[in-house]
């Protein structure tokens, strides 16, 4: 262990994944630890790749993915955002994962900083530091009206060696949905600065807090502003199981990506491929049930928890998690644990969110609604014996 290098001994084990190493066979599991429906795949999606593989396409492929699913990601954010976008901005990755890995790589080295505001998401500060690369964090404040970022605090988080602002909205775990204004704050902020930014939009569709989907870079942004996007099929069309995704960006950087994808997985398989165009070009009925299950997930859980006055939160904007707090817990990672050993409800504890995340739990409500009622129920119980 001593000979490995200093940044296999830097990845830290998984706040979440210990809780669900430790529940995985509970004979009454409700797992609501994850960010991920209990849905599969639909078989439309499925059937595509079935046939792709049925026709023999197994073999190497294009670097930057097949050229019609690079177009129908394009198309889905003209038609989304009512934009210009073209296929030669998209690169095809192997997961949202491998999509914020190669951005990383593409404008940060070892000793640069990358500022993110916190509670986020463990696996982009984790790749950061993996790299040699300081993650510098933001503690977002919450009230009553729900999370906000203070820009000034951003602003000074950044210094000589920051190459970028990691921001995303609609945000995992907190639910937070950045303003339309707070978006141009930050391109301002990032353009003056000289700064990139990598906007993590994933859950852009999943907004409860106002009309349509929630505000994007996209809707004002110039195609050379340097901001690169990650995105995944994972979530929208409940592919996390695939490992398929995208980045985004000005089109100059093609082979920038192109090349970094050669020396990491080189590509993504064809026959996954031809399912993620099935589910961009004939998805769309299925995005909006969703929408709408999540939607519901959420309104069952506000009222769920309405009477209990030991449960803190502010309601989700966006995205598709519960993130609360205990009166009277500080330890939630050792809640987590005991609350699933003694109702079998699996939730991520905040402590695995970084800074300012330390007092909450996150549950994840893109789920059956008859788990959620029974999950919350066995937590109020649970929480009146002490």
């Amino acid at each position: 262990m001593s000979s490995l290098s200093v940044e296999a001994g830097r990845a830290p084990e998984s706040g979440i994944i210990e809780v669900v190493n430790a529940g995985r066979d509970h004979p009454d599991l409700i797992p609501l630890w994850a960010g991920e429906s209990d849905q599969p795949t639909p078989a439309f999606i499925c059937e595509a790749t079935k046939t792709s593989l049925d026709t023999g396409e197994t073999f190497y492929t294009y670097q930057r993915g097949l050229p019609e699913l690079r177009e129908a990601i394009a198309a889905h954010y003209r038609r989304t955002y009512g934009v210009p976008f073209e296929a030669a901005q998209v690169c095809v990755t192997g997961s949202g994962m491998q999509a914020i890995q190669l951005a990383i790589q593409a404008v940060a080295s070892s000793g640069d900083e990358i500022v993110i505001p916190t509670p986020a998401w463990p696996n982009m500060a984790a790749a950061a530091e993996l790299r040699g690369v300081k993650t510098v964090a933001v503690p977002m404040d919450i009230a009553e009206s729900g999370w906000q970022l203070d820009m000034a605090k951003l602003e000074d988080a950044i210094t000589d060696k920051t190459r970028a602002i990691f921001l995303n909205s609609p945000c995992n775990p907190t639910g937070w949905v950045a303003s339309l204004d707070d978006l141009k704050a930050v391109l301002e902020m990032a353009r003056r600065r000289k700064l990139w930014i990598i906007a993590d939009e994933i859950y852009g569709l999943f907004h409860f807090g106002g009309d349509g989907v929630a505000p994007s870079f996209l809707q004002f942004c110039d195609p050379d502003d340097p901001v690169l996007f990650v995105n995944t099929m994972s979530k929208n069309w409940v592919m996390t199981g695939w490992r398929l995704g995208w980045i985004a960006g000005p089109a100059r950087l093609g082979q920038v990506f192109e090349n970094l994808v050669q020396y990491s997985t080189s590509g993504v398989p064809a026959f996954t491929q031809r399912g993620a165009i099935a589910a961009l070009t004939e998805g769309e009925d299925f995005l909006s049930e969703q929408v709408e299950l999540a939607r519901k997930g959420r309104a069952l859980l506000l009222d769920g928890f309405a009477g209990n006055n030991r449960v803190q939160y502010a309601a989700p904007d966006g995205a598709f998690y519960f993130f609360f707090a205990v009166e009277g817990v500080t330890d939630t990672r050792q809640f987590a644990l005991d609350l699933l050993k003694e109702t079998g409800v699996g939730l991520a504890p905040g402590t695995a969110f970084g800074t300012g995340g330390e007092g909450f739990l996150r549950l994840c409500f893109a789920r059956r609604h008859d788990h959620l009622e029974e999950a919350v129920g066995r937590i109020n119980q649970f929480l009146q014996r002490g």
